[in-house]
């Protein structure tokens, strides 16, 4: 007689190709049914190539006939949901995409991310890290990850990449890729073609959250991006003056065209003021003030957060030590701005489906 819980325990021993879970904590074994000397079973192939599911349909007739050497194993191989759905997610094992995006470069975005992406994973989310700032990829120096390379391995007959950890994050950037003294020079497809990688070739884990540091702009990676990935939503981050804020519309308008159509989940206005370590209760507008509210209305969507222009933050990314991982006033602001971006990523998923890869031409 097959038992029932042995067929489990079987196909708990074969690792997702897509991921560091196995195919049944990945969802990937459905419709399980067992009877006298027969084993029938779905399997979900999303993300998989036609090698990949070859490989994977034989790992489970081995598996299983390891233990029971006499059953008849039926495998239905299908891909779950439609195109472009959310379960056809080339990460379906991530729960929640969020990209953080700006206008423009220097207003602290790759800072909002990083300390962002901590914040989350120090609140108990299993949090990931891609750093798809091809041009300028700051990550591996704010993480203190400079000089580190990811492993390459073979995994169902396909080279994969194991990200990084650090701080409790799974991470990855094309600054672990190239010396950080050497120029990154990528056209469009070949920029394309990395973020793909960065997708599709790591193996990441089960995460609840995968923060996605985009470039400045609106260029051929955002366009990827949504095209690759159904996002759960973006994070805009602007600096008070109306130059920051035109450019950040604009950013965040790209997310709302129609057939893209991904949710703001909120905004984060970073270098609000000044304020002079000796004199913490002292606030000088240096940018102006009010950026960041007038950008929520023109979204519609909320404020997630205010951070002040202070030395230690700018240290703590230099460092390798970001500012998250020190106590203090600061690394609570950032903690708030996870706190709210974890509950507007709840009303959106409440409110909304899941959003469509999109075709975009």
């Amino acid at each position: 007689m097959i038992d029932h819980n042995k067929i489990v325990e079987a196909l708990r021993r074969i690792p997702d190709p897509s991921s560091q879970s196995d195919l049944i904590e990945g969802k990937r074994v459905t419709d399980l049914k067992v009877t006298e000397g027969e084993v029938f079973f779905t399997l979900n192939t999303s993300g998989l190539d036609d090698q990949q599911k070859g490989k994977l349909n034989f790992r489970c007739q081995e598996e299983i006939a390891r233990d029971f050497p006499e059953a008849s194993v039926h495998i239905h191989m299908k891909t779950s949901g439609g195109p472009g759905s959310a379960s056809n997610s080339a990460l379906p094992q991530v729960k929640n995409i969020i990209a953080v995006a700006s206008g423009k470069g220097g207003v602290g975005k790759s800072t909002v991310a990083v300390n962002l992406a901590l914040a989350l994973a120090k609140s108990g989310y299993k949090t990931g890290l891609i750093d798809a700032d091809l041009y300028g990829p700051s990550i591996p120096t704010m993480l203190n990850l400079e000089g580190k390379r990811p492993k390459i391995y073979e995994h169902y007959g396909k080279p994969v990449i194991q990200p990084l950890e650090q701080y409790g994050l799974s991470v990855m950037s094309i600054g672990f890729l190239v010396e950080p003294e050497q120029a990154v020079v990528l056209r469009g497809p070949r920029l394309s073609g990395v973020l793909k990688q960065f997708i599709g070739d790591v193996r990441w884990p089960e995460l609840d959250f995968m923060v996605i540091d985009l470039p400045p702009g609106t260029g051929d990676i955002q366009l990827t991006l949504v095209q690759s990935l159904p996002l759960t939503g973006a994070v805009v981050v602007t600096t008070p003056q109306s130059v920051s804020l035109a450019d950040a519309v604009k950013a965040g308008n790209m997310f709302r065209i129609e057939n893209i159509d991904v949710p703001i989940l909120g905004v984060v206005e970073n270098m609000s003021w000044f304020t002079p370590e000796e004199l913490p209760d002292n606030k000088y507008h240096i940018f102006g003030k009010g950026g960041g509210k007038k950008l929520t209305q023109f979204f519609e969507t909320v404020l997630l957060g205010q951070i002040p222009l202070v030395q230690s933050i700018r240290e703590s990314g230099d460092k390798g030590v970001p500012a998250v991982e020190k106590e203090g006033h600061i690394a609570d602001i950032y903690k708030e701005i996870a706190v709210k971006t974890v509950r507007q990523t709840a009303i959106r998923n409440e409110l909304l489906g899941p959003t469509k890869i999109v075709d975009v031409k």
